[in-house]
């Protein structure tokens, strides 16, 4: 079984890869947030695109109940496949943005 410091270790260097990716559009800071007490982590866009504000989580993962709850994914891979590629088995994923009777069809966990 893979530990929960390991499961933070590589939340946070996915987070952060993903966090030196800048938007082509406007002047857009990418900010990692990373509660550690409550093993919370978000990757957050903040800024302006011409006269809009931009704000809004691209990736929100907790980590609770031994497994990675991914809350919200706005990424084209799939942080899933990401965490999959890097040894954590899918029946320790749950993939929270989707409603749980969508989850059933998955490969992941139900919960």
């Amino acid at each position: 079984m893979v530990s929960l410091e390991t499961y933070r270790d590589i939340v946070q260097q996915i987070l952060t890869e993903y966090s030196t990716h800048q938007p082509a559009y406007g002047d857009v800071e990418m900010e990692l947030i990373f509660d550690h007490q409550r093993d919370r982590y978000q990757l957050v866009c903040t800024g302006w695109s011409q006269k809009r504000r931009i704000y809004g989580s691209l990736i929100h993962i907790d980590l609770k109940d031994d497994k990675i709850w991914i809350q919200s994914d706005g990424t084209e891979v799939g942080i899933a496949n990401l965490l999959v590629d890097k040894g954590i088995p899918k029946q320790n994923i749950v993939l929270a943005y989707q409603s749980p009777n969508v989850r059933k069809f998955t490969e992941f966990a139900l919960v």
